[in-house]
């Protein structure tokens, strides 16, 4: 079995007469998380147009980079695939024109604060505006970064009465900022009320925790996890240099105590935006028992362009993963969508052709084939959960809704015709 490097924090000289238990300890990494630039030149080298190109950009955006993070860069190395995404650049203070403070509609589609109700069964829940470290490629730098609060008593109790009081509610994502930069006890109130919602089915946790504080994973966290299944936590490996023995065994905590991994990868340009680093990435996530659950296209935050890639370079890298490797490893390459639309898959078109009757299909290979339906197409459904739908007033939203007869259209909010068709009539 692979093994996985574990860095000696000691190198650095700021850290040199740090304990182990110090270092070891969470609380102590977010306290002494590099804020500013005289202590990031005392782990890494900055020449003076460095120096001014950080003055500069962090006057608009803040920086926090916790000791751990800060001893697996290469600190020789401009475009490590660490580096990149701790130490902040000149570059996120440009403009383009496609940026936007919101661009997935968060707060606008916020129901109470804090709470986002999108999707038909499924809530976000912001508990938290606080992470142990400023991703630059962050997509909520509008949020995090500007005003460490967690969520109001006040807020928190109107967000989960509004869970409980919508029974269609079945999935609860807990994200932030970092859950788990919450104090356990904090953490475990929130989960209890939730938990304690008889439609709630499932909790998740997304964190980026494991990634660049796993000294957070203690067994005294795991053991409070545990006590709320199902539980489901998502973490956010971007780089294979990110997995580290540190990084494993905190995975491995979880894992053990029965928390399913996804891990959720955005895609970076000087990154990770090689099929080569992706498919080790997603190999080296398997054997610490993460799933690879999604590559996110690079959201239109502003700040973030220049980590932006083409479409097309996330499809190619699904068409060098797909047969190419075993299914497990891929993930799906999600766009969420600006305005709120959600995530939408995007991948390689395996269907080349069709008639009525038989469909030419293509594999990773090339290999073009036939697919032949059967004489009778057609079929119904007759088990006993589409009965009871059937009994109920609620159309299926979007597209199945279409397809399972609750609506013969869909149609923008804004037609013009129909609103000549008023004043026609009226």
């Amino acid at each position: 079995m692979k093994s996985f490097p574990s860095h000696d924090f000691r190198r650095i000289p700021l850290y040199r007469d740090v304990s182990d238990a110090e270092w070891n300890d969470w609380r102590w990494q977010m306290r002494n998380a590099i804020r500013d630039i005289d202590t990031l030149a005392r782990v890494m080298r900055i020449d003076d147009a460095e120096r001014t190109d950080l003055e500069q950009t962090l006057d608009r955006f803040r920086m926090a980079i916790t000791p751990y993070y800060a001893s697996i860069m290469d600190h020789d190395y401009r475009l490590c695939s660490v580096r990149l995404q701790a130490v902040p650049s000149i570059r996120e203070l440009e403009h383009d024109q496609s940026d936007m403070d919101d661009p997935l509609h968060e707060d606008l589609d916020s129901t109470v604060p804090g709470l986002t109700h999108r999707y038909p069964d499924r809530v976000l829940l912001l508990v938290t505006r606080i992470c142990s470290m400023n991703c630059r490629h962050c997509t909520r730098r509008r949020l995090v970064g500007q005003t460490d609060t967690a969520i109001s008593q006040e807020n928190l109790d109107r967000a989960i009465d509004y869970i409980r009081d919508h029974t269609e509610v079945r999935d609860v994502l807990i994200s932030g900022g970092d859950p788990l930069t919450l104090a356990t006890d904090r953490l475990e109130e929130i989960l209890r009320r939730i938990h304690a919602i008889d439609h709630v089915e499932i909790i998740r946790i997304g964190s980026r925790t494991p990634v660049v504080m796993p000294m957070r994973i203690t067994d005294e966290l795991v053991a409070m996890l545990r006590r709320y299944h199902p539980i489901y936590v998502n973490t956010h490996f971007n780089h294979y240099d990110e997995i580290t023995a540190e990084a494993q065994a905190a995975c491995a905590r979880l894992a053990d105590a029965g928390i399913p991994l996804g891990n959720q990868s955005v895609l970076l340009r000087d990154v990770n935006d090689c099929p080569r680093i992706m498919k080790r990435l997603v190999h080296d996530l398997l054997m610490i028992r993460v799933k690879p659950y999604y590559i996110y296209q690079c959201d239109l935050t502003r700040g973030i362009s220049h980590f932006r890639t083409s479409l097309s370079k996330g499809i190619e890298i699904i068409e060098s993963l797909r047969g190419h490797t075993s299914g497990m490893a891929v993930p799906t390459f999600v766009v969420d969508a600006p305005g709120g639309g959600g995530k939408i898959p995007i991948g390689p078109n395996y269907l080349v052709s069709h008639s009525d009757r038989r469909y030419v299909l293509r594999n990773y290979e090339g290999v073009l084939a036939t697919y032949t339906q059967p004489s009778n197409i057609f079929s119904e459904c007759w088990c006993e959960l589409c009965r009871e739908a059937a009994q109920k007033p609620d159309a299926t939203e979007g597209v199945a809704g279409l397809l399972d007869g609750s609506a013969i259209a869909l149609e923008p909010s804004d037609l013009r015709r129909r609103s000549r068709s008023k004043r026609t009539t009226g």
